[in-house]
This record gives C-alpha cells, sequence and structure tokens, in this order.
C-alpha cells in the first residue's frame, strides 16, 4: 500500500495572512492541527509540516502541538539549521526531511544538494539519527544525488516531482514524458541502494495517477494542491478523492 503524507503549511500560511503579528489571538484561524486531525480520519498517514528559519507559514507553537494531538506520523519538514535542529531533537518527530531552504522563495524549488553538501549534512543526519528520527532528503531525480544520499545513510529520499508536474500543467507533455520515465529511473535507483522512496511537490489529481503507480515509491507527500481543493470539497473530501486515486493507480485500475 502506498501511504499518502498531507502538508499542512498552507493551511497556517492562510492564518498568517491575517494574524501574523497577532499569533495568540483567539480568533487565529484556521487551525493547522485541526486541518491535521481532518486528514488523518480522511485517510493520511502522515503529517507533514515545514517549519522554516523565517516561520512564513508553520510556527514553533504548531509543532509541538502537532506532536501531541496527532495519531500518524509527523514529518518535519527543515532546512540545515542549527536552530531548528534544536527543536526537532526536542520534538522528535519520526521522521525529518531536510530540504534547502532559500529566504527569497516562494516554495522549495529544488532539491538538496547531497553531493556538494557532505560535510554539512553527515553530523545533521548523524545527530537526528542518534536521536532516534529517520532521515529523509530531498533530492531532485539525478542518479548523483542518489547515490550521495545512500552515502550519507539517509534512510529515506523524497524525489522533487515539481518539474513533472509543472510540464503537465503546462502542456509540454513529451517534455512531461521524459521527466517522468526520469523519475521512474530515479525510483528504481535509490530502492536498488537500499533507500526507501518517497515523492511530492506539485503533485495534484492530473499528476498523481502516474507517479502513484510507480511500485517502488512508498508515499506521496501532498499539501498545497489539496489546501487549495478544500475550498470546494472540504479538505476530507478532497483528501478522499486523492486518496482514492493513489490506491487505484497502485492496484492496476487507471
Amino acid at each position: 500500500m502506498i501511504r499518502l503524507g498531507v502538508n499542512v503549511d498552507h493551511v497556517a500560511t492562510l492564518r498568517q495572512a491575517r494574524y501574523r503579528e497577532m499569533p495568540d489571538s483567539p480568533n487565529a484561524e484556521p487551525d493547522p492541527v485541526e486541518a491535521a486531525l481532518v486528514a488523518e480520519r480522511a485517510g493520511a498517514e502522515g503529517i507533514t509540516a515545514h517549519l522554516r528559519s523565517d516561520r512564513r507559514h508553520v510556527g514553533d507553537g504548531d509543532i509541538y502541538a502537532l506532536r501531541e494531538k496527532i495519531a500518524t506520523k509527523l514529518n518535519l519538514e527543515m532546512g540545515c539549521s542549527g536552530e531548528i535542529l534544536k527543536i526537532a531533537l526536542k520534538v522528535r518527530p519520526e521522521e525529518v526531511c531536510l530540504v534547502p531552504e532559500n529566504r527569497q522563495e516562494v516554495t522549495t524549488e529544488g532539491g538538496l544538494d547531497c553531493a556538494g553538501q557532505e560535510k554539512i549534512l553527515r553530523p545533521l543526519i548523524g545527530q537526528l539519527q542518534d536521536a532516534g528520527i529517520v532521515v529523509s532528503l530531498f533530492i531532485d531525480p539525478d542518479e548523483p544525488q542518489i547515490a550521495a544520499a545512500a552515502a550519507l545513510g539517509a534512510e529515506f529520499v523524497e524525489l522533487h516531482t515539481g518539474a513533472y508536474c509543472d510540464m503537465i500543467a503546462e502542456g509540454h507533455l513529451a517534455k512531461a514524458a521524459a521527466e517522468l520515465d526520469g523519475l521512474r529511473r530515479a525510483a528504481t535507483l535509490a530502492h536498488s541502494l537500499g533507500l526507501e522512496v518517497h515523492a511530492g511537490h506539485g503533485i495534484g489529481y492530473d499528476t498523481v495517477t502516474e507517479l502513484a503507480a510507480f511500485p517502488e515509491v512508498m508515499e506521496l507527500n501532498i499539501g498545497h494542491f489539496l489546501i487549495g481543493e478544500a475550498i470546494f470539497r472540504g479538505l476530507g473530501g478532497a483528501i478522499e478523492e486523492m486518496r482514492r486515486k493513489m490506491d487505484a493507480a497502485r492496484e492496476g485500475q487507471v
């Protein structure tokens, strides 16, 4: 069975649009923790949240509350920051996904450079693993990065699917097919090197089927699309439909 991780960052983004300067207001809503509980009831096997250095959406209090209240696993996304590492070691999520982080970006723009940041990543990964936290690395579907992730001793990789999803949205179907083939080869390589394979970024109803059909991919992490779709069908309904599409793809029904 393929797992679905729901990212609740953009529930917090909506809250921050009005309450960024009033985080302790009793009126501050919507609550990403409540969204996480809805996601679990709708079939999510995990909750993802990215605690950025600038706290642009999810805050420290959200992470502590998620740790306390959710029943599934907590996947904490974080950059290579000593400050955030201290929080991760205190919160002890089941999983940490290390991602690149640029203060000027709207969302994560690419994969982590595992091959070029070995001296930074190795001790960080070691500290997390020593605390009993499983480590995932968010990477582009490139052979050198996959090999570097395996050499660093990470348990998981999450393949960046943003380029493929953008090509589908823009109607560049030939380029999308080539990108999908690259993702397929990357998933096969990562699996052969003993890495558990996850995938995420930009996935929606029109792209999930092909990705969920990869037998090596054990988990998809999806956020922005589901939060947007919730406006039209409710968060639970949006997640249930994504779960249905994932399961049908895995079972070869589409």
